[in-house]
């Protein structure tokens, strides 16, 4: 089966195999250059989710690409569509925002002169869920700012089912990963 990419390999010498297998490492680097350049112009650890479950529809179905931004000078408002993670808990959840709270400062009963100053607290629901999610929170009462990963600004359905797929079935994963390997390798541009 792969007598033929084996007899290619050894045609080509063990230095066009270096070059292929550089060409194939700076692709991979440049697409963590990218992934981390879109964290920092959108300020979030995530620029891109995807949906894994039905639990904002029909906002949101499972399998939807989900483009964030997390601007730092504005306050999250009730009904935006949010990311957010809970400290030991991998997966992140999309869900809408159904309050927000300001903190008052507490030693001066005053509150702070700018509106981002202030700490803000949030709670969240999904759209097809009937209750809100205070029992994913973990012993948390409400979100602060830090476990928000961020603000949905835009969406491509159905596009994340690949990620899906290849997270429900990690042999299609390491086979596409094995495959683009080794059509690197053989490729001879």
């Amino acid at each position: 089966m792969f007598a033929d990419e084996l007899k290619t390999l050894r045609r080509l010498g063990v230095r066009h195999v270096l070059l292929q297998i550089l060409n194939f490492v700076s692709v991979l680097a440049s697409g963590l250059m990218i992934w981390k350049g879109l964290g920092l112009i959108t300020n979030t650890e995530s620029p891109i989710v995807v949906v894994l479950s039905g639990s904002m529809e029909p906002a949101f179905y499972r399998g939807d690409l989900l483009f964030l931004t997390n601007p730092p000078n504005q306050r999250y408002q009730t009904g935006d569509i949010t990311v957010y993670k809970i400290p030991g808990a991998d997966i992140p959840i999309v869900h809408r925002v159904l309050e927000t709270h300001d903190l008052v400062n507490k030693d001066k009963d005053l509150v702070a002169a700018s509106p981002l100053a202030q700490k803000q607290l949030l709670l969240t629901k999904g759209d097809n869920n009937h209750i809100d999610d205070i029992e994913l929170y973990q012993g948390l009462e409400w979100l602060e700012r830090k476990h928000i990963v961020g603000k949905v600004r835009g969406f491509l359905p159905y596009v994340g089912y690949v990620t899906i797929a290849m997270n429900d079935f990690p042999q299609l994963k390491y086979a596409l990963l094995g495959g683009l390997g080794l059509l690197a390798l053989v490729q001879r541009e």
